[in-house]
């Protein structure tokens, strides 16, 4: 199946998605989706702001992820959120989007930091965006914060096997260049389900934190622990951009400066960046996507739209 026809696959996709989370039933079939996994403070949640070009997702210490974010994006002229628990609203303001998904978030786990498998559903419309449905997990930890349970690490483990382990789940393996690739949490649960490295994408974040001196050239050209679909450098907003309100489109422009003016990065600044990644995982999930099953998924809305009638 072509482009075009991936197209549109997205939206029956996104309707089979949104209509087992809402009847609390698991799918069996595998959708294509695109986990996000990482340790805590890896810079995941900033990697999705930038794929939005908006804030709107918590922000805190600990666990901030502990339901899965089911994350839609959907090319668009105009802007606006929906949530599949508040059917009808739209919402505009993303300072509320991201209210409503702490308050989802409470809900279900109450406010003791502690997690919950039931995914939260939020469909983003946006001229700014690519066509692509991510998962926000957890972020991996080793020690248990206030009243979590003494197995936190476990039970996030498990959460993140669920999507990880299915054959059309892409990973996008999320380390930050400041910590010792070889001890990445993120890299060695993909390697765990993923030996061959056919569904996994590497994303450095934090380059611009590195000690000055160092560089990630070697990772980033994919030959001191190679991947097969390699790596993707990005560079994020501080924390004082972030607590400063700094526009994203503006970080997205000192990004792209940022690896044209590295003298280790220059060379390779077309393929490194927010919007490459974005644009590298829109074909990937195009490609991986076999011919049968674009008719089983197809054929499954089609079904689905008899039985909701």
């Amino acid at each position: 199946m072509g482009n075009r026809g991936m197209e549109d696959l997205i939206p029956l996709i996104n309707k089979l998605q949104d209509a087992f989370s809402s009847i609390g039933q698991s799918c069996n079939l595998d959708l294509p989706q695109i986990a996000v996994v990482g340790g805590q403070s890896a810079g995941k949640s900033s990697v999705l702001e930038n794929f939005v070009g908006r804030d709107f997702l918590p922000r805190g210490s600990g666990i901030v992820t502990r339901r899965p974010l089911i994350l839609q994006l959907i090319n668009n002229k105009a802007e606006h959120a929906e949530f599949l628990h508040c059917k009808g609203k739209k919402f505009v303001d993303f300072d509320e989007v991201r209210s409503e998904i702490e308050a989802e978030t409470d809900r279900i786990t109450g406010s003791n930091k502690g997690i919950s498998n039931i995914p939260i559903n939020l469909r983003v419309y946006s001229p700014n965006v690519l066509n692509l449905t991510l998962i926000d997990l957890p972020g991996m930890t080793k020690v248990a914060v206030g009243d979590q349970p003494v197995d936190i690490e476990f039970q996030i483990r498990d959460m993140l096997m669920q999507f990880i382990t299915k054959e059309s789940c892409l990973i996008l393996a999320v380390t930050p260049a400041n910590t010792d690739l070889a001890n990445s949490d993120a890299l060695k649960i993909a390697k765990e389900v993923d030996p061959q490295g056919l569904r996994t994408i590497g994303v450095i974040t934090k380059l611009d934190l590195m000690d000055e001196g160092t560089d990630a050239k070697d990772i980033l050209e994919n030959k001191l622990l190679p991947l097969r679909r390699g790596y993707v450098g990005v560079v994020n907003r501080s924390q004082k951009d972030i607590d400063g309100k700094k526009d994203i489109r503006a970080a997205l422009a000192a990004e792209r400066k940022f690896f044209l003016s590295h003298p280790a990065y220059r060379h390779i600044a077309e393929r490194m960046g927010t919007p490459h990644l974005q644009k590298t995982l829109n074909q990937v999930c195009k490609s991986v996507i076999p011919q049968e099953s674009c008719t089983k998924y197809t054929a499954a809305a089609l079904s689905l739209d008899v039985i909701l009638l």
